[in-house]
């Protein structure tokens, strides 16, 4: 009893803020790490390390370890800690509803994506919608201007109205979209109707790379971890963007996987630079130790060997779409330019449609001709970008082909980065110590203790001070504590302290 006694003296209190009024930690974080730090959480069973959390997100070390604190602090999570310092953060199963209930933010950002959504699809009616009310207005123009000019008898010229309004088979009302997508095969159905088709043949459809580089890190982090946290240059080229021989031999282009996931170079002894990330070979999940020639890679994305990039297209409409858009856009640039040569009489323009007609033909002339002008300069960048992106997959497809079938260096080179790499499994056997409740109340009896702590001794709590100093906030030599900031320098004086205390008693 003495001895807990002891011990429960030098143990911070880690407990979470209680204050009615605090921030929310979680709100403080960019959205996408937030998310992605919770997709991990759940993935790897709500039990997770820093480098669990970087290596299956893709993002940074630091950011991992900020936003595991953060929801943490606000889900009533807890840490465990082993006997070599290792920290597993640990989540209750209803710690998303907790972040929910405390988190306007959280509470109403699917509200705003169903908004933007909303928005785009507005947008995108919005400009369809308007070819059909061009068409409609220029030639119901055309018609009053030619009926104004005509000499014919009264019968002739209720003829001629009763025709003109023949013109107006395609009006703007909803129906007239029904019609003209009841009329597209069922078999060539992509999802859009007709106004979205028009903005996607003049606009597209955006950037099918959105989300590349979050891709990229994910995969690249993932199979770091797979292979047990040490790799080479050669495995990592296959997803960065090396274009020369010059660039990979060089082996520059590693430093942002390095400063992402905390890495750093080790140099074997036959003089190979290999790169360890000590972060990503702590794992809780033990189905994350497997290490092996490759065989990570089909962890991550099965066949998938290389990262490739996907190519733009011109749009996603069908072939029956473009050909609608196609004859309706040249319609109504014929439209507009008859109209132009009958506005050139000033006569006809001292009617009232007609004044208006006129004032807004500029706008009529704008919108027709961007039917042709955008998506032609349209098509010349895409074979430019996806020219670009060919070269990309190309470069990154041979640099996974020479994995494949190594020469006899890199071969040895790989074999050495494997005899390297290990994978820290954090067990619930080698937690000493959690957060989840008082140290004096938790079911760990002295002997314990002393049999755990008697692994490392003084150097396994000099390694403890270090990665507490590592966990720092800023300038200060703190620890984030859930609402209670500890001193580094005097917990490592007390954990020293505590340690021979316990050398004492042997």
């Amino acid at each position: 009893m003495l001895q807990k006694r002891r011990l429960s003296s030098y143990a911070p209190v880690i407990k979470a803020t209680t204050d009615a009024f605090y921030s929310i930690e979680t709100d403080k974080l960019p959205s996408d790490v937030r998310n992605r730090t919770l997709e991990a959480v759940d993935s790897c069973g709500r039990k997770v390390t820093v480098g669990d959390v970087a290596g299956k997100a893709g993002i940074k070390v630091d950011e991992a370890q900020k936003a595991l604190q953060a929801v943490a602090a606000d889900s009533d999570g807890y840490l465990d800690v082993s006997d070599e310092g290792d920290v597993l953060y640990v989540f209750p199963e209803d710690y998303r509803s907790k972040l929910t209930a405390k988190s306007i933010r959280i509470r109403y950002e699917p509200l705003v994506e169903k908004t933007k959504s909303v928005a785009d699809r507005v947008v995108r009616f919005a400009f369809g919608a308007a070819l059909i009310v061009s068409i409609v207005l220029v030639f119901a123009a055309i018609v009053v201007i030619l009926v104004s000019k005509s000499d014919e008898d009264d019968d002739k010229k209720s003829k001629s109205k009763s025709s003109s309004s023949n013109l107006f088979f395609l009006d703007s009302s909803p129906n007239s979209f029904r019609w003209l997508d009841a009329h597209v095969p069922q078999v060539e159905s992509n999802g859009m109707d007709f106004t979205e088709a028009v903005f996607s043949f003049v606009f597209g459809d955006g950037d099918p790379n959105q989300n590349f580089e979050e891709k990229r890190w994910k995969l690249i982090g993932q199979y770091i971890a797979s292979i047990g946290g040490v790799t080479t240059a050669e495995e990592l080229a296959p997803y960065l963007d090396v274009k020369t021989k010059a660039q990979k031999n060089d082996e520059g282009y590693i430093l942002p996987v390095l400063i992402r996931f905390d890495g750093q170079p080790e140099v074997d002894e036959e003089g190979n630079i290999l790169y360890q990330f000590p972060s990503l070979q702590r794992t809780a999940s033990p189905d994350r130790r497997g290490k092996g020639h490759r065989d990570g890679i089909d962890k991550v994305v099965p066949n998938e060997k290389f990262l490739r990039e996907n190519y733009w297209n011109f749009s996603n409409t069908t072939m029956y779409q473009k050909v609608m858009v196609v004859g309706l856009a040249i319609l109504n640039n014929l439209g507009v330019f008859i109209l132009g040569g009958l506005l050139r009489d000033k006569e006809v323009t001292k009617i009232g449609f007609i004044k208006f007609v006129s004032y807004t033909y500029p706008l009529l002339q704008i919108y027709a001709v961007s039917y042709f002008v955008i998506p032609f300069f349209r098509g010349i960048f895409i074979l430019k970008i996806n020219a670009d992106i060919k070269k990309r997959n190309q470069a990154r497809e041979q640099h996974a082909l020479g994995l494949e079938l190594p020469d006899v260096s890199l071969r040895r080179k790989l074999q050495n980065a494997r005899d390297l790499a290990k994978k820290n499994f954090v067990g619930n056997d080698k937690v000493v110590y959690s957060t989840k409740g008082d140290l004096v109340d938790q079911s760990l009896e002295a002997d314990e203790w002393d049999q755990k702590l008697s692994r490392g001794r003084k150097s396994k709590v000099k390694k403890i001070s270090k990665i507490a100093k590592r966990k720092s906030i800023g300038n200060k030599n703190v620890i984030y504590s859930f609402g209670q900031d500890i001193d580094v320098k005097e917990s490592g004086k007390k954990l020293l302290e505590m340690t021979e205390e316990f050398e004492k008693t042997d």
